[in-house]
């Protein structure tokens, strides 16, 4: 089925590509352009193409539980070797994690993950109600391949790979299909906490670029040197398909959403950091096993 699967992706990759050069269309569709160019021109983009309907969708993807570790005022990828600098966050995975980490210190280290030899650390604002922090109850990460794209291509991160999604300094909604909000597992996505009901806690989710350009581990912004991908492609400057990180993490809150704020200000800024150090030859059989096979795998550690 794989197979059979792969070469139906390519017939139809080549009709479109024959469609497109027939009717002279670049990649937005304007006249003028050959077939030829509209396929390498792909802007860098700065959110998915769309709202992924669910994290635990039939999307070949592998996931991972890692519980709550601890709250500081660091960040090693935005003020390294500062502490205190910081905004409070609350950080998952690697137990070391603070504003002198190193990637060396993350691999080590502990970590709170199911799968034990995922040592990456992950961390967000904290949510705060009325001064309390609301500690968080877990966090899930999901892997998959961006939207559209082909997730035989998708390649291992780097090791040492350092990553930022959403906006911190956001003072109004930012794109759903970046940071959102939900209840549980639902469907449902909205730009702040909603109300909901008891046995469904409020989440948090944030999705992280798919494509990197191949050199740098990070950059000056700690952005430039990812993207997102556009209609299944990365673009030239982002030339590499790396898994497609959704973040959630789960807070004891439900009900009135009256009194909360992420310690970065507000409900709209919301974001995630992540720096990966993750066994390089698990992390690439994460990715051969369930992406590349096309596969929904689950949590990682429950395989062998």
């Amino acid at each position: 089925m794989i197979t059979t699967r792969r070469v139906r992706r390519a017939v139809a990759s080549l009709l479109v590509a024959v469609a497109f050069a027939a009717a002279g269309c670049g990649d937005d569709g304007a006249s003028g352009s050959s077939g030829a160019s509209a396929a390498t021109e792909v802007e860098p983009h700065t959110a998915p193409d769309r709202v992924l309907s669910g994290p635990q969708g039939a999307v070949a993807q592998f996931v991972v539980e890692c519980g709550f570790s601890h709250q500081a005022f660091d960040d090693p990828i935005v003020h390294p070797g500062r502490e205190g600098a910081s905004h409070l966050h609350v950080f998952f995975g690697s137990t070391v994690t603070d504003a002198h980490s190193t990637v060396d210190d993350l691999v080590a280290g502990d970590t709170t993950c199911d799968q034990h030899l995922d040592r990456a650390s992950y961390w967000t604002p904290a949510l705060i109600r009325d001064g309390d922090v609301q500690t968080p109850v877990k966090s899930v990460a999901y892997y998959r391949a961006g939207p559209d794209v082909d997730p035989t291509t998708v390649e291992p991160y780097p090791l040492g790979l350092m990553m930022i999604a959403g906006d911190p300094g956001a003072t109004d909604a930012q794109p759903l299909s970046v940071v959102a909000w939900t209840c549980g597992a639902g469907s449902l996505r909205e730009p702040t906490p909603p109300e909901c009901p008891a046995d469904r806690n409020v989440r948090l989710l944030v999705t992280f670029p798919d494509c990197w350009n191949g050199t740098d581990l990070d950059s000056p912004d700690h952005v430039s040197h990812v993207a997102y991908s556009h209609r299944g492609r990365c673009p030239a400057s982002h030339p590499v398909p790396v898994p497609q990180l959704q973040f959630s993490v789960e807070y004891p809150v439900t009900g009135s959403t009256d009194g909360l704020e992420l310690s970065s200000g507000g409900l709209y800024s919301g974001h995630a950091d992540f720096f990966n150090a993750w066994d390089p030859d698990r992390l690439a059989r994460e990715v051969r096993n369930c992406l590349h096979r096309e596969v929904v795998c689950g949590v990682a550690s429950g395989r062998t």
